[in-house]
């Protein structure tokens, strides 16, 4: 799959979003090691603590599923004007998952807006530089 296929994913997810106190939608597309594609979006709640992102509903749901090894995400924002990275939550978690060569795309509109990669967001990621001693 390619990661413009994936982001399109994540636009679709966006559309089930639950954001009745921001009326800011996310959706998330994380594509799979099995070839999988798993999608989540953001979920408020009236108490702004309890909202969970995009991101980490749809890591959640794969590794529900039985999935734990990711080959990239992709994120929407369709109400914002500009592309918008993963929150520094979504970022830790996904960490735990996710290689540091793994692609991120987002966006806001119909294509990519930027593109990185997990290392990149999260230069100095314990787990990893632990993992390799």
């Amino acid at each position: 799959m390619e990661l413009e296929d994936l982001y399109r994913e994540a636009r679709k997810a966006a559309e089930r979003s639950y954001s009745t106190y921001s009326n800011f939608r996310v959706g998330a597309a994380l594509l799979c090691e099995d070839g999988s594609v798993v999608t989540g979006t953001n979920v408020e709640n009236r108490s702004f603590g309890l909202t969970i992102c995009a991101e980490r509903t749809a890591i959640a749901a794969a590794v529900s599923g039985g999935r734990r090894k990711f080959r990239a995400l992709a994120i929407c924002t369709p109400d914002a004007d500009y592309p918008v990275c993963l929150c520094g939550a979504c970022r830790q978690f996904l960490s735990e998952f996710a290689e540091p060569s793994m692609p991120i795309a987002f966006g806001h509109g119909d294509s990519i807006g930027a593109r990185t990669t997990m290392g990149d967001l999260l230069p100095l990621d314990s787990l990893h530089e632990l993992a390799d001693r």
